[in-house]
């Protein structure tokens, strides 16, 4: 009895097991090819990565001066850009010390501001001038916001869109020609999941990253017949100063660092992936945990549920604290 019993499970087990496989090697095959295609595609583009001209905005701090340390490991000819010199200063120096025992490249200090648009120009002009040519520029530096939309100044709402939005795009078409003429570049915006899906109090942020979406998305069929690559990377929260340094309805800095934030990932994880997505020619990449990719996929797929969350998560973000009420 106990010998047809033990048979029985075995049979089931098989059974399950072959029901299982053939449901699942249709999806797991693909999959584990395009890994292997992934992982060839990144060892044969870091060979080439050793002196590479990388220009990154926003490198003065937080995910900027990760990504300045990536890149120049990597052996690439990082020109480090924002507007405070002595903290720009600050990274060099850093990165001679820390990998002195490397052939590395002197890194490239360019003081510059982006909601200056019509200087933009003439820093890459700068750029072209000491290297030559430009291979990838990261538009990693923004500016954030904490207030509702009816709080908020129109001023810093142009502000943060001038920065953000209008920034990234004046700098990108100042790199593009020199791109477009030598048939190769690569042009790396960060956004944020607030650019796949808003949430209460950033409608200024959310608005700024939504349209860097549309751009890249654009952008990227534009340039494609001259080989010149976009990648956007859509990040959650970093372990950064940003909402310390965000702003305010009124223009004024926050001056917080959110527990959202806090809790945020290293700056060092996210510069990795970013590297990754570079070499492995990646075109749309989400960095985030578990609850924001699911409130991706809940906006597109159940909006009505989405709204109605977003709607509760207002409600409690609009209620008076107890220090209020007081």
């Amino acid at each position: 009895m106990a010998d047809r019993v033990e048979s029985n499970c075995r049979s089931d087990c098989s059974l399950f097991w072959r029901v299982f496989s053939t449901i699942c090697l249709p999806f797991t095959l693909p999959y584990i090819i395009f890994k292997i295609i992934d992982i060839v595609k990144e060892r044969r583009y870091r060979e080439c990565l050793p002196g590479k001209v990388v220009v990154i905005t926003g490198a003065s701090s937080g995910l900027g001066e990760a990504l300045a340390h990536v890149f120049f490991l990597a052996g690439c000819k990082v020109v480090l850009c924002a507007r405070r010199r002595n903290e720009l200063e600050r990274v060099r120096k850093d990165l001679l010390a820390l990998y002195t025992t490397m052939e590395t490249h002197s890194p490239v200090i360019l003081p510059l501001d982006l909601s200056d648009i019509s200087s933009l120009p003439l820093k890459i002009k700068e750029v072209l001038e000491i290297h030559g040519h430009i291979d990838i520029v990261i538009n990693n530096g923004g500016v954030s916001i904490r207030s509702d939309c009816l709080s908020t100044a129109m001023d810093v709402d142009i502000k943060v869109m001038l920065v953000n939005y209008f920034g990234t795009v004046a700098l990108t078409k100042a790199c593009l020609p020199s791109m477009i003429e030598r048939k190769q570049g690569r042009i790396v915006c960060i956004s944020s999941v607030q650019g796949k899906f808003s949430i209460p109090h950033r409608s200024a942020y959310g608005a700024s990253k939504h349209a860097l979406q549309g751009f890249c998305d654009s952008l990227r069929a534009e340039i494609s017949e001259h080989d010149v690559k976009v990648t956007l990377i859509s990040p959650s929260y970093i372990r950064t100063a940003l909402s310390v340094n965000a702003l305010t309805g009124t223009g004024e800095q926050y001056g917080k660092l959110d527990s959202t934030t806090a809790s945020g990932v290293s700056p060092s994880i996210v510069a990795k992936r970013i590297l990754k997505a570079v070499l492995r020619d990646e075109q749309d990449v989400i960095i985030a945990s578990f609850a924001p990719k699911m409130a991706y996929w809940v906006r597109h797929l159940f909006p009505t549920l989405y709204f109605w969350i977003m709607a509760r998560r207002a409600q409690k973000l609009n209620a008076p604290t107890v220090e209020e009420k007081n």
